[in-house]
């Protein structure tokens, strides 16, 4: 083991129960044991039952609520959870406020069954001095929810209200206390969106939900060791490429003099532990970036998005600069963290940044190392991040004295508001009925639409439950296949069924009811976190029709479960072909027409559309083949719309993987289809090599496949590293060329590289110049020597325009008509 592996498994968990920060005190304090005439402790703290004594002048006269307890708690219970108070009707809970300013509210969930109430089967409403901060709430699982609100008057009431007249609500226990000055600012948040970074004002204004709290590159951090009892959980759950992370930690507490943040706002574990760039698996510049992914639900809000860090890797000033992203935008450029410390190192530091809500339903964070890093100090890193849902937009309701007169006038402005937009949406829905008489004539239309745009390719089914063509939620309800279907396919999703797993989930072999094999990917049930990659999946593969793209059959999205059906692709993927699973090794034929339809689909991607699609992931695992060996790109899930025509790039957080990335997209996160081009370029070298593109178990100089077989390029002697099964089967003019493709589609920047129809040309190229060596061989021909036939330079270059889109009567996309016209003339070794 090495020494920092021996500090983090025998020092880490000891920090996380180290107390370093004292005790914070508050004006306003409030510990709500609920339905108990007793007291109970959590982690040192003393909460007071509200059933008797002090407890109970919370509890407005008129309330409509009853005491329940736990009659047989598990185990491992604590004691605060093994009563609640029930609410059968509206019921209020009022704390008188000391001091005005920012409070904490918390509320304690922990379901359980007793008398004839089953805390499961609740369902409630709750507010806070008028906001509604939960709806139609529900749990089956312990729970703490957390919000920080603004208070301006002499107290502060909770409501408590069942979802209907039959239904109930509870709670365990109730946290009301005083926040630090500097916990939320009205100033200084940086909002991000496509119109750049501006200043987000108002901020303490706003009522904030505490979705995630993460104590990055540390262990999970109690309320005993946080001065505002806080819990803070590790990472690695977030984690989108763990192997991109490395842990880092220091012994010495942080340096609190630069007045960057304060104990209050994190406590010292936080700021102890980090995540930086992990270098040791590193192999192209070592320019990359660490990202996380947090999931955040659905419903439009925005969300805070607090960002802490503390420089714990520098020796020395002015070494470590690095970027920030969120959601893919460009949040922070250059941070220094040494110039905002006043030139001290290891000082703690928040960015808050505010961010508007997603379609994928997750908040995206990435570092990495900036434009101003030295290339042998290449470094990123972040201590903790806090994730919070604005419930309310800033003014929009008085906190106070005020909010009574708001209960009345709220609604009736609300149902005012409702009946205008009522109106104007009959209003638009009669003007659109008279633009669909006026439609233009297809003359007018644009000039490429995708295939049955809501219909899917031609494996795409029906079902008769769901037989409609209209968008849905994912834009295409017609793609929709009942679960139960599915469940029938696979044999209940049988174990010997699994033919492969990635990081989505596991994929089974299946047969529908009409008798069409299926491949189907199921995402881990009940979990949100391949979200993104589902819904982008969905949108591209119901766009777009190839030969040479794997077919989208459907999608289920039923009780929970993220699942996607794909056409059944026999032979697997070019991966299990080239190396590590003992099938007969492939002919450089096979080789060469399987990279031939690989490019065509990728060349059908890049121009297809006006923007064009980018996939981002090319690698041998997503090159699938039928049972006749053709070649379809497969695994869109992480793919991009291209740069528009007034573009040159697609700004976006690194993704991929090891092996196959872009150096220039690692150095700038900025994507064009060139990336797609440098990543075919290692899968190139891995179908001439049958080696993986990353091999730690090799010596260090072998280990990136497309740094080593670019040596032996350079060096003219591809031919030394070559998969042994093609010795002697590949003509050197073929071997030449293929290299010469591999060679330039790996260049370090991307105006460097050919277009995906040059490299096209160029295969095909090396097919005939392959299959024109068996031509001589058939007439016996062996006597004239390699020098007398074709070379590179028999046939003239054709420029990539000469590769066009053609498509048939049903709008199926195809490369392939017009290289066959290209290539005709290179059947005969006259050429052109």
């Amino acid at each position: 083991m090495r020494p920092d592996e021996l500090f983090h498994f025998l020092f880490l968990p000891l920090l996380a129960l180290l107390p370093f920060s004292s005790a914070f005190t508050p004006s306003d304090n409030y510990l709500l044991s609920c339905g108990s005439a007793t007291n109970a402790s959590l982690f040192g703290r003393l909460f007071v039952g509200d059933s008797a004594g002090p407890g109970s002048t919370f509890l407005s006269k008129d309330d409509h609520s009853v005491s329940l307890t736990d009659q047989k708690p598990p185990p491992s219970s604590p004691e605060l959870y093994n009563t609640a108070r029930v609410f059968t009707a509206a019921s209020v809970y009022r704390f008188d406020i000391k001091k005005n300013g920012t409070h904490l509210v918390r509320f304690h969930f922990s379901p359980f069954s007793a008398h004839s109430f089953d805390l499961k089967s609740a369902a409630f409403g709750v507010s806070v001095n008028g906001f509604s901060v939960l709806s139609g709430f529900s749990t089956k699982a312990t729970v703490v929810k957390e919000f920080i609100l603004k208070v301006d008057g002499n107290s502060l009431d909770i409501i408590f209200t069942p979802s209907s007249s039959s239904g109930f609500g509870f709670v365990n226990a109730i946290e009301v206390f005083s926040a630090p000055p500097d916990l939320i600012l009205d100033d200084g948040a940086r909002l991000i969106s496509d119109a750049g970074t501006q200043e987000y004002k108002n901020m303490s204004s706003q009522v904030l939900e505490t979705v995630h709290r993460i104590n990055v590159g540390g262990p999970n951090v109690t309320p005993f060791n946080d001065t505002l009892w806080r819990t803070w959980i590790p990472d690695d759950d977030y984690l989108v490429l763990k192997s991109a992370a490395k842990r880092v930690s220091t012994t010495h507490p942080p340096n609190y003099q630069s007045g960057g943040a304060s104990r209050e706002v994190a406590p010292d574990n936080v700021y102890m532990t980090a995540q930086e760039m992990n270098r040791d698996n590193s192999t192209i510049n070592s320019k990359f970036n660490i990202t996380w992914d947090f999931p955040v639900g659905s419903g439009g809000f925005s969300h805070l998005v607090r960002l802490h860090f503390c420089d714990i890797v520098s020796t020395s000033l002015n070494q470590l600069y690095f970027d920030v992203y969120i959601d893919d935008y460009p949040a922070y450029i250059n941070l220094d963290l040494s110039v905002l410390m006043d030139h001290l190192l290891a000082s703690p530091y928040y960015i808050d940044f505010v961010v508007d809500s997603s379609p994928s339903e997750v908040v995206r964070v990435s570092v990495g190392p900036s434009d101003l890093s030295s290339p042998m100090r290449m470094n990123a890193i972040l201590n903790g991040a806090e994730i919070m849902k604005l419930v309310t937009l800033a003014g929009s309701r008085t906190i106070g004295k005020k909010r009574n007169v708001w209960v009345i006038v709220g609604p009736v402005l609300g149902g005012f508001v409702g009946l205008c937009l009522v109106v104007l949406l009959v209003i638009l829905m009669v003007m659109k009925c008279k633009k669909k008489k006026l439609k233009s004539r297809p003359s007018e239309s644009v000039a490429w639409t995708p295939l049955r745009v809501y219909g899917g390719s031609s494996h795409s089914r029906t079902s008769q439950n769901t037989a409609t063509t209209s968008p849905g939620q994912n834009g295409y309800l017609g793609l929709r296949i009942p679960f139960a279907d599915l469940q029938l396919a696979t044999n209940n999703f049988d174990k010997n069924l699994i033919i492969g797993s990635g990081g989505f989930g596991m994929v089974y072999k299946g047969v529908l009811k009409d008798g069409t094999k299926i491949a189907v990917k199921r995402g881990v049930p009940g979990s949100r976190q391949g979200l993104p990659e589902f819904q982008t999946e969905i949108t591209i593969l119901s766009k777009i029709r190839h030969r040479h793209l794997v077919s989208l059959v459907g999608y289920c999205e039923e009780q929970s479960e993220m699942i996607l059906v794909y056409e059944y692709m026999e032979k697997g993927s070019l991966k299990h072909h080239l190396y590590g699973s003992g099938l007969p090794p492939l002919t450089w034929k096979q080789r060469l027409e399987i990279s031939i339809g690989a490019a065509r689909g990728l060349h059908y991607l890049h121009t297809g559309s006006a923007q064009g699609i980018i996939h981002r992931d090319i690698k041998s695992t997503n090159i699938l083949l039928d049972e006749n060996y053709v070649a379809k790109v497969a695994d869109f899930g992480l793919s991009r719309s291209g740069p528009r025509l007034d573009e040159t790039h697609v700004s976006t957080g690194v993704k991929g993987s090891f092996g196959y990335l872009d150096p220039e997209y690692f150095r700038r996160q900025q994507l064009t289809d060139k990336s797609d081009v440098y990543s075919f370029g290692v899968v190139l070298f891995e179908v001439l090599c049958a080696r993986p593109a990353v091999d730690p178990l090799l010596a260090r100089e072998q280990v990136n496949l497309a740094e080593w077989a670019m040596q032996w390029q350079k060096k003219g002697m591809l031919e030394e590293i070559i998969d042994p099964n093609l010795v002697r089967q590949i003509r050197p003019s073929s071997l030449k060329k293929f290299g010469e493709t591999a060679e330039k589609c790996l260049a370090d920047y991307g105006v460097d590289r050919p277009s995906m129809g040059d490299v096209l040309w160029n295969l095909e190229y090396c097919l005939q110049l392959q299959e024109n060596e068996k031509q001589r061989e058939a007439h016996e021909d062996s006597e004239i020597g390699m020098q007398d036939l074709p070379s590179a330079t028999t046939v003239p270059w054709v420029p990539s325009q000469s590769v066009r889109i053609e498509r048939d009567e049903e709008g199926n996309g195809s490369s392939e008509t017009n290289t066959s016209q290209v290539f005709s003339q290179l059947i005969t070794n006259e050429g052109r």
